[in-house]
């Protein structure tokens, strides 16, 4: 079988145009890990590290001797995070990165299943000290009916782009259901200048 790379086979979904689309986006299954405050900390960092560390050993598992059923040859999905805010932080005028509330996760092939992924996490758990390890989830998320838009650029112009989408959902008489979004980090941004970084923003809609 052909190695399954998600920016050539499922482009609706992670290479979306700089303008904003209508996708509906079925359930998949991740790894997730939780947490508040900055994304500048160490702690995310962290987090981040621990997820990529899971990913990586459920992707080489066949060559340390763990069959999985169905496996396939696969490029490690991109990093994501769905973002929200306090009460206190939504109170506010101005954006308070320590007042975020986040779930950043990976997305996993359809044949990680639950049990593969408490096995693996286990065999890891023991074999490395990784902070964080222990607090990752398996969770199935269904975004559903969701507007999104392809962001280059810093972060912290994401506002421009988020500006488009609800222009286009005030235009079609289209609503959010929530405040909340999902952002898909298609660069390294510890490598990448502020100005290159490519990031899919996601709002979902009803």
């Amino acid at each position: 079988m052909m190695k399954h790379e998600y920016k050539k086979h499922e482009k609706n979904i992670y290479v979306p145009t700089s303008e904003p689309t209508i996708t509906d986006i079925p359930a998949y299954q991740y790894l997730t890990i939780t947490g508040l405050g900055n994304p500048n900390s160490e702690e995310f960092r962290a987090k981040i590290s621990a997820l990529y560390s899971l990913s990586y050993a459920i992707k080489m598992s066949p060559k340390n001797g763990h069959l999985i059923s169905g496996y396939y040859e696969y490029t490690v999905y991109p990093l994501e995070g769905i973002w929200d805010l306090t009460e206190e932080g939504k109170a506010k005028n101005l954006l308070d990165k320590n007042e975020l509330v986040y779930k950043i996760m990976i997305r996993q092939p359809d044949f990680v299943t639950e049990d593969v992924f408490k096995n693996i996490l286990q065999k890891l758990v023991e074999k490395k000290n990784i902070p964080f390890l222990s607090d990752i989830k398996f969770e199935v998320i269904q975004d559903g009916n969701s507007i999104q838009i392809m962001h280059i650029g810093s972060f912290d112009d994401e506002p421009k782009s988020f500006l488009k989408m609800k222009d286009y959902l005030e235009k079609h008489n289209l609503k959010q259901r929530s405040l909340v979004h999902r952002e898909i980090y298609l660069s390294n941004f510890q490598k990448t200048k502020p100005e290159d970084l490519k990031t899919v923003l996601r709002y979902f809609i009803e």
